[in-house]
């Protein structure tokens, strides 16, 4: 499966943002999909999973109750939706596919190349 992340841009503390992963592949239905950051000098770090199903996710506790994770099979999507937005969530975003439920980056087979979301404070 190959990804694409989109959708970032740069947006003032408390604003919001909406990451798209586009997937190809007709296999898209059976992958667990993270959404993963790193920062300027960090490593990178889980954000939010969803299952193959989108009926099991799993969120990093830094975006618990800010961020949304969705994703919708039949457009070969998922979403991540960024409302509050801080400046510590600056960083680059990738998405990343594997056929297990997972937080673990390592463990990703796939990954897109990444989405640079600015946030202003």
């Amino acid at each position: 499966v190959q990804l694409q992340a989109s959708g970032g841009g740069l947006v003032q503390a408390g604003g919001s943002l909406r990451l798209s992963c586009a997937a190809s592949g007709r296999t898209f239905s059976s992958y667990t999909i993270g959404w993963f950051r790193q920062a300027p000098g960090k490593e990178r770090e889980f954000v939010a999973t969803i299952s193959w199903s989108g009926g099991t996710t799993v969120y990093a506790d830094s975006v618990k109750g800010r961020f949304a994770i969705s994703r919708d099979n039949a457009k070969n999507a998922v979403y991540l939706q960024m409302n509050r937005l801080k400046p510590e969530d600056t960083a680059i975003y990738y998405c990343a596919a594997d056929h297990k439920f997972t937080v673990v980056p390592d463990t990703y087979d796939y990954w897109g190349q990444g989405t640079l979301v600015t946030v202003s404070s």
